[in-house]
């Protein structure tokens, strides 16, 4: 037995789960790992979270009860270890939106609009404390990856670039960071939002990745959600949704569409060298298969007036991934 397992073993025989049969469930892009334990017709879900690779689950379990508190469905915290890196967590079951629409695409419209009323409902919630708030200098820095991991193993290293693009970038994200604040997932998209049509209100949609949450603008979990690194989300659906947002909570539709759309553009910069860094540094290449609908999502973006001072920097800054291109982010 592994010093892991091991580890694992002492964790569970605390629990009531000791007895559990467990069942291995997918990772996910960190070095978390998960299983499904099965107790007679009971489960739980055991996360792995080894802090020797740069994990915590503190902030996970501090997200997780803020949000059970106020009634949102995310996982209630079942047992902890938070100096081993094992959490044991209500299993909010496998009927992830992105299978459900999969099985039956009429229901979109609905699980979407599903979505959009939990990121409704966050609005009048209080924020848990101690979260990092992002001003418009790191969300700018956040943006370094994209130049570091994409660019430069493909057309080298331009500093001059990097720095003109801070420069002409940081003035737009100065917009977004006097707004109203909202608690913001990052990760809030359809592969992580559990469908429970069985539960009523904000608590039929269950949440899954919010251990990197932070107090942001509200636009940011949207674009999350409807510019999806891992489904093709319609521009229809897009603006229905967008719409939707904007009359269910009366706020200035020209202000949020702006910080919507640059922040569209911010997050999938971002998203593109996150996912070159995957395959180069960590052995992932398959997240090089959705940098070209990134790509496209940032085309789209750098179309609206309210990217027009970077536009035209961003579209030289940043290649275009081809398959040949991708061949160079191959680990």
């Amino acid at each position: 037995m592994t010093d892991r397992n091991h580890l694992k073993r002492s964790f569970l025989e605390t629990t009531p789960w000791r007895e559990a049969i467990p069942s291995y469930l997918a990772g996910d892009a960190s070095n978390r790992s998960y299983e499904r334990l099965q107790l007679g017709a009971t489960t739980a879900v055991l996360m792995d979270a080894p802090p020797k690779h740069g994990e915590d689950i503190r902030p996970f379990v501090k997200i997780a009860q803020h949000l059970v508190k106020h009634g949102f469905s995310a996982p209630r915290i079942l047992a902890e270890d938070p100096d081993n890196g094992f959490l044991l967590l209500e299993d909010l079951g496998d009927t992830r939106f992105k299978e459900v629409i999969e099985n039956d695409e009429a229901k979109e419209l609905h699980l979407y609009t599903a979505a959009t009323e939990v990121l409704i409902a966050l609005r009048n919630t209080p924020l848990p404390a101690g979260l990092a708030t992002y001003d418009a200098h790191h969300l700018t820095q956040m943006c370094d990856l994209a130049f570091t991991h994409y660019r430069t193993p493909i057309w080298g290293s331009d500093p001059a670039l990097w720095q003109l693009f801070t420069e002409t970038f940081q003035p737009l994200m100065e917009h977004i960071t006097v707004a109203p604040k909202v608690l913001a997932q990052r990760d809030f998209h359809a592969e992580n939002l559990i469908w429970l049509p069985e539960r009523s209100g904000k608590a039929n949609v269950g949440l899954l990745d919010f251990q990197d949450a932070f107090v942001g603008h509200a636009a940011y979990d949207l674009v999350s959600l409807l510019q999806d690194a891992r489904r093709d989300v319609s521009p229809t659906l897009e603006r229905q949704m967008i719409t939707h947002y904007i009359a269910q909570t009366g706020i200035e539709a020209q202000s949020f569409e702006t910080a919507y759309w640059r922040l569209g553009v911010q997050r999938n910069i971002r998203i593109m060298g996150v996912f070159a860094r995957l395959s180069q540094q960590y052995n992932k290449p398959k997240y090089l298969q959705f940098i070209p609908r990134v790509w496209r999502y940032i085309c789209r973006g750098l179309d609206q007036p309210a990217l027009h001072p970077i536009a035209d920097i961003l579209r030289v800054a940043l290649p275009e991934p081809t398959p040949e291109t991708l061949e160079k982010l191959q680990p």
